[in-house]
């Protein structure tokens, strides 16, 4: 008998040699008929595996990640099968899971057209109706590398090539079709429900230019047909929100091919982005922040002792001046460092919190750029701390408050992730483990759930990661705080300690909003460009009816604006119901208008984007309503 332990804690014990499914139905009917793949001490297992061993198991749903990855890497998987029915001589390339979906690469002259992804959709929906068992086998190299020549299937022999000669190479069968995978999948090809192909794009074989451009067919699957409705109505209404368009109609950014990945600022987003930093400004003051400044150009040898110039240089931009190397600055930390050592420092010095509104500068592959999204230039609202080993847990949580703060202003939910040591990092592992546990306790300490996200921290440090959910339930990456006990002795930093002997600093780096920039993408996104009155760019449109009112309203405009509120005043010679709804496009919280009547008993005809007509008022009193809805950042 083997010996299962729960997720709540508890015992299963079964017999040796039974299946994850089979030991899922000793709990419940139920759970085996919704598991789609389990975890065993920590190993991702198909259902239909069978157990040799006991240990801890957990039984995975599609609410869990690995779970939908499993159920939607099987997806791709029949993709590929529909794709060999219908045209056997494409040859295939590979087809993971990801974020919302999957995809499959293909090497075809045959044109993936939307009529083509129909055809294939209904072969796919044929494929899983034929409930075909998925059944791994194994092959050692040489003979998988023969038996996929055999098979026509060169991108799939290059990939076995690249494995190491004494690899055992497994491949999973369904019906007629077999692929070259790793696995796990789901048990049997019927356990798919609703499937749907969503597009076709260019890539390149493993992403080089100097590879073949195969064609990337992408898909999403969920377990009800009104799951995957709910998902591309969410798709749709991206679609409306996307920043890229609403930026343009809205005079916030532009993009032009002369700086690709280099976004300009227009004065609609200026007034957004400004606003942003002085409510940044407030809330780093009030927490005893320093703000410094420190140049976008230095030398070689910085980077050098940061370990930049040896992880990162693909992405820096390099120059040469007075015949000495230099690199634009691709982050803020090293030159915060020389500010740091500026002067001695005294455990009473400690923590000391320095705050940069630095722009930044990263080399992106034209073809990952997006937007604001994904740049090649971008504020980075960073933020460095100097502190004694003993403040790291305070410290964090000080942070965590911070940031927790303005995602909940904006109306942001978000989850946490933990990264731990990457492959390619700097120090002992005694200081990551050190580093890691600080960060652990914070969390802990506050209560706040976290994922652990094993090999992605920063080369120099462990880092919390948040992710925001927004108004449509997308997630975004922004705020971040990496523990770094690396950059400190690298750069030799020190204070002095009240023994009197010198210590070595710890570093927190941190960002809020991340990029400001791409911070404002997501704003965008997240309001469908309606932004908060105290954050949109025009907070007041006043517009008359007639030219007869042309000087009480533009009175009315002038009060507004020396009380602080951003107002224009339209005053062009078309009807007025033209210029409310422009002014409705342009998501301006609130319309003025003023008419004879107005005029006559020296009011405002109120209009607000959420409430419509809300009739007359005295301008003192709209006035004061609209300043004390800035001041408390209302959503």
């Amino acid at each position: 008998m083997l010996n299962l332990i729960l997720k709540d804690g508890s015992n299963l014990e079964v017999e040796e040699g039974i299946s994850v499914y089979e030991a899922a139905e000793k709990i419940s009917a139920g759970l085996a008929r919704n598991a789609l793949a389990a975890h065993l001490d920590g190993e991702l297992v198909e259902m239909n595996s069978k157990l040799e061993k006991g240990g801890k198991i957990e039984f995975l749903t599609f609410d869990d990640e690995d779970g939908r990855k499993v159920y939607r890497h099987t997806a791709s998987h029949v993709l590929a099968q529909a794709v060999k029915r219908l045209y056997p001589e494409a040859k295939l390339a590979i087809g993971p899971a990801i974020d919302n979906g999957f995809y499959y690469d293909i090497d075809t002259e045959v044109p993936f057209t939307p009529e083509v992804l129909v055809k294939l959709e209904d072969e796919m929906r044929k494929i899983i109706k034929e409930d075909y068992k998925l059944e791994r086998k194994v092959l050692p190299r040489e003979e998988a590398v023969k038996y996929m020549e055999e098979k026509g299937e060169p991108y799939k022999v290059e990939l076995i090539n690249d494995l190491p000669e004494d690899s055992i190479v497994s491949f999973y069968t369904q019906g007629e079709f077999t692929d070259l995978c790793a696995g796990p999948h789901l048990a049997s090809t019927g356990k798919l429900k609703a499937v749907k192909l969503m597009q076709c794009t260019g890539a390149y074989w493993r992403g080089s230019e100097k590879n073949k451009m195969l064609s990337r067919v992408y898909g999403t699957a969920f377990p009800k047909q009104s799951e995957l409705d709910a998902y591309l109505l969410q798709i749709e209404e991206a679609k409306k929100r996307d920043h890229r368009k609403l930026g343009k109609e809205l005079g916030i950014f532009a993009l032009f091919e002369e700086g690709p990945g280099f976004p300009f600022v227009l004065p609609n987003g200026t007034i957004i982005k400004n606003t942003l930093i002085d409510y940044w400004r407030q809330i780093h003051t009030r927490e005893g922040y320093k703000e410094i400044s420190t140049p976008i150009m230095l030398r070689r040898e910085l980077w050098e002792t940061s370990g930049h110039w040896d992880h990162y240089k693909n992405n820096m931009y390099t120059t040469v001046i007075d015949e000495n190397d230099f690199a634009v600055k691709p982050m803020n930390c090293p030159g915060g460092m020389l500010v740091y050592k500026l002067q001695p420092h005294s455990y009473k010095d400690l923590p000391l919190r320095l705050a940069e509104l630095g722009i930044v500068h990263r080399h992106e592959k034209s073809g990952e750029m997006h937007g604001l999204m994904r740049v090649r230039c971008f504020t980075q609202d960073d933020a460095h701390i100097y502190m004694t080993k003993e403040q790291i847990t305070s410290e964090i949580k000080g942070v965590v408050r911070l940031i927790n703060e303005v995602y909940t202003l904006f109306g942001f939910k978000y989850h946490v992730e933990l990264s731990t040591m990457p492959e390619d990092h700097l120090g002992s592992l005694e200081d990551w483990e050190d580093a890691t546990n600080g960060l652990k306790t914070a969390l802990d300490e506050l209560n706040l759930p976290y994922v652990i996200n094993e090999g992605d921290g920063a080369f120099y440090g462990p880092k919390i990661d948040f992710h925001l959910e927004d108004s449509i339930g997308r997630t975004w990456q922004c705020g971040t705080i990496q523990l770094d006990f690396q950059l400190p002795m690298r750069f030799e930093a020190e204070y002095t300690g009240a023994d009197g002997e010198k210590h070595r600093p710890i570093m927190i780096h941190r960002v809020c909003f991340g990029s400001i920039e791409r911070f404002i993408g997501i704003l965008i996104e997240h309001f469908a460009g309606a932004f908060p009155t105290w954050l949109a760019p025009v907070q007041v449109k006043v517009m008359s009816i007639s030219d007869n009112q042309y000087d009480y309203a533009k009175s009315v405009c002038d009060k507004l604006t020396e009380s602080g509120i951003r107002c224009e005043f339209d005053d062009r010679n078309e009807k007025i119901g033209y210029k409310i709804r422009e002014a409705q496009l342009q998501k301006v919280p609130y319309m003025l208008v003023i008419g004879d009547k107005e005029v006559e008993t020296g009011r405002v005809a109120v209009r607000s984007r959420k409430n419509g007509d809300e009739g007359a008022k005295e301008l003192d009193a709209f006035i004061a309503e609209i300043k004390k809805e800035i001041e408390e950042k209302a959503r």
